[in-house]
């Protein structure tokens, strides 16, 4: 006994690295990406005890198969039913008289192919820029509610701009409307009182995986990331803007950077269908889908959406592979908003590689971020970014939370999916690609004018930082993968 009393430390460094050996042949077995493999194997060696912490509440990764069982949803005769009547032909596609289209013809048919989400055409859409804006938008169009509200969300607040919320959805309740209301069980910031409430005005709300122990292991690492807003099934809402007064400019300290997006039309019916997959999974009930969900829209209009979502329930990183596929396209001009920008290997590559033939990349990045780990990890790509001629903007005004593309000022996407390996591969998240230049160049305006708020970064001037800047840059890098 006074043997294991002096020894202690010792015993448990054995003990801790004997599981770290385990831990580290079940992480080879995964046959993940090379450099996420190895940024475990370092974990596990260099900070012991703590690695198998991180690796063990962060680190595993389940497929659909063990925890998303989505079928029965997915086989619905009203979903599919819908889908086909939406669905492009591929001939039609690699035939349609729009330049944009036929150009953008392998990424819609990629999209189209795989997740299922048709291009849709009837559309009209507006432009949120900013919390305040999106939220007068949201709100406005909520109080007009005539059958039902379905909201997801990642960061659901009761703050100031949370609890008018609460209000709208409570009165709303009251009237009659059907109100279904789904939040991220991490990013959750409502108390109990507040659930109560919504929940007393006949308000359906439930959390997206609770994590609870033993779960906790298989569950903390997948969070719904999106932001989605359903009205009647005609009018949608997406973006970067989550429910809190963070967002609202005016309210706060540091000013926030954000695009959201109205849409109005048939595209909003993919937005329904991904709420209803998750609904039906987070409530694992059966849920009743009926026609009214996917009503007919009585407008005509013009400009093409398609919507492309993506999680550890899908058997492809669609939404990456979407941007990969942008990217390669691209012959004049690559513009992006990103708050995280830690690219996968492809993704740099692709940038890369299009600066280099010739197009005018720009990006822009926060000069301040939120996370320290993501800023320095961030930063540790730049050098490789103006070494291939890619422009780098820092955000100088606040907080850049954008989540945006415009490329060759006539594909545009906006959602909630960072440049970043968490959004590409484990998180939930939704994107809309918009086919259409008058809005290619709005959103072109829109990058125009934040650049105003923003330094450009030099190469020779970067070179030149701080030793101590490289260093953190470097073991920030190391975890890149992980973050």
């Amino acid at each position: 006994m006074q043997y294991i009393q002096d020894n202690i430390w010792i015993i448990l460094l054995i003990v801790n690295y004997a599981v770290a050996l385990v831990t580290a042949f079940f992480v080879l077995l995964h046959n993940r990406n090379p450099s996420r493999t190895l940024s475990y194997f370092l974990i596990l060696i260099v900070l012991p005890f703590v690695g198998i912490f991180v690796y063990y509440f962060f680190g595993q990764e389940y497929r659909k198969e063990k925890l998303f069982d989505k079928k029965k949803v997915m086989s619905n005769s009203i979903l599919k039913k819908w889908e086909k009547r939406l669905l492009v032909d591929d001939t039609d596609i690699e035939g349609e008289k729009n330049d944009i289209i036929e150009k953008q013809s392998k990424l819609i048919k990629l999209i189209q192919n795989k997740p299922r989400k048709p291009l849709t055409y009837n559309n009209k859409v507006e432009l949120l820029i900013n919390g305040n804006n999106t939220f007068d938008a949201i709100f406005k169009a909520l109080r007009q509610a005539k059958d039902h509200i379905h909201l997801e969300y990642y960061i659901f607040s009761a703050d100031k701009i949370g609890k008018q919320l609460i209000n709208i959805l409570c009165d709303k309740a009251n009237e009659g409307v059907s109100v279904k209301v789904m939040y991220d069980y991490v990013g959750n910031q409502l108390k109990s009182p507040n659930v109560e409430q919504l929940k007393s005005c006949g308000v359906e709300i439930h959390p997206f995986m609770p994590v609870w122990f033993p779960n906790l292991t298989r569950k903390l690492n997948y969070r719904d990331h999106r932001k989605i807003t359903v009205i009647d099934g005609v009018v949608g809402f997406l973006g970067g803007v989550n429910i809190s007064d963070e967002y609202c400019n005016g309210q706060n300290d540091v000013y926030w950077r954000d695009t959201h997006l109205k849409i109005e039309g048939d595209a909003v019916k993919s937005l329904q269908s991904q709420f209803l997959l998750n609904w039906s999974f987070v409530t694992d009930q059966e849920i009743d889908i009926e026609e009214k969900y996917f009503p007919s829209v009585n407008f005509k209009a013009n400009l093409p959406i398609q919507i492309v979502a993506s999680g550890p329930d899908s058997r492809w990183p669609y939404i990456m592979e979407a941007i990969f596929m942008a990217i390669n396209n691209a012959q004049k001009s690559i513009k992006i908003t990103t708050p995280y920008f830690i690219p996968n290997d492809q993704i740099l590559t692709a940038l890369k590689t299009a600066s280099r033939s010739g197009v005018d990349v720009q990006i822009i990045i926060p000069k301040e971020g939120d996370s320290f780990a993501a800023k320095y990890a961030t930063y540790s790509y730049i050098e490789e970014l103006l070494e291939s001629g890619i422009r780098v903007f820092c955000y100088c005004k606040g907080m850049v939370h954008a989540k945006t593309i415009v490329i060759d000022e006539q594909l545009s996407s906006i959602g909630t999916s960072n440049m970043d390996y968490r959004s590409f591969n484990i998180n939930f998240e939704i994107n809309a690609l918009l086919f259409n230049d008058d809005f290619g160049k709005q959103m072109t305006e829109m990058f125009e004018r934040d650049l105003e708020d923003t330094e450009e970064l030099n190469l020779e001037q970067w070179r030149d930082r701080a030793l101590s800047e490289k260093l953190k840059e470097s073991f920030n890098r190391l975890w890149a993968p992980l973050l």
